[in-house]
């Protein structure tokens, strides 16, 4: 384990194993904690590295906590990468972290040899999604004011259902509960799945990322994941789509990740 700072935040990392560098990026609300099984066995096929994304558990402060967009993830990710010798990684995002791995290979090809996209919370290719989207964040927003301290809380209960937060075990509820800062700067800034003015892409700009890429899909999550995933497969030039069973929160070490990983390890 590790703090590294990056434009002012302290941001905690956790390598394990070696060989090619596999960068690991959580979605919102989450932490490095509830990567750490996937980690182990990632770990196994290369060099692992994951890290609390600014504002979130670990990586909270007072500078995390302020509003927080898509730009300063990419940025935080690629200062990470390069402080750390650690490019060209595959990059694997879940969630609010696809959006982040996407992004991340657009600015900075160089640094990403592959991606793994799990269910890439990007919610604006049709009117239906971005209705779906900002009934979603009104709903998270409003349950943020009203109780600050729940605010991620209120995002599993809004996007993944009551039973999605009361069946997690409470440690992880607790571990949760740390990411309560994140949750708030994202509502904040730009670009996010949560933001405001979440961000919207044609095709020429997913045209233009070249890096081998596996978008996975969970068969019981909400139909604007799955049509968000089939829209990127369209637009990538070297995308292939995989189906799991389960819901959103898919194993970043699932066997179809692992096999796409050791097919495409930097070289």
């Amino acid at each position: 384990m590790a703090r590294i700072r990056v434009d002012g935040v302290g941001l905690h990392v956790e390598e394990r194993g070696a060989g090619a560098p596999i960068l690991g990026i959580h979605g919102t609300p989450s932490s490095a904690v509830l990567w750490a099984d996937a980690a182990e066995r990632l770990a196994a096929h290369g060099r692992a590295i994951t890290y609390d994304r600014r504002g979130f558990a670990r990586s909270a402060g007072k500078r995390a906590d302020a509003a927080t967009g898509l730009d300063d993830h990419v940025a935080d990710a690629a200062a990470l990468l390069e402080r750390l010798g650690a490019t060209p990684a595959a990059v694997i995002g879940r969630s609010t972290g696809g959006l982040i791995a996407l992004e991340l290979a657009r600015r900075h090809p160089d640094a990403v040899s592959s991606l793994v996209l799990l269910e890439p919370a990007l919610l604006t290719i049709d009117d239906a999604a971005r209705a779906w989207a900002a009934e979603a964040r009104e709903r998270i927003a409003a349950a943020a004011a009203d109780a600050p301290d729940r605010a991620a809380e209120a995002v599993f209960r809004v996007m993944l259902g009551d039973d999605a937060w009361t069946d997690l075990p409470s440690e992880v509820r607790d571990a949760l509960a740390a990411a309560n800062g994140g949750v708030l700067a994202e509502l904040a800034g730009d670009g996010l799945d949560l933001s405001e003015r979440p961000r919207r892409y044609d095709a020429e700009e997913l045209e233009a990322v070249r890096a081998p890429t596996l978008v996975v899909v969970a068969e019981a999550s909400p139909p604007p994941l799955h049509r968000a995933a089939e829209w990127i497969v369209g637009h990538l030039p070297d995308a292939r789509r995989a189906d799991v069973g389960g819901g959103h929160l898919i194993d970043p070490a699932d066997p179809v990740v692992l096999e796409f990983i050791d097919a495409h390890a930097a070289r």
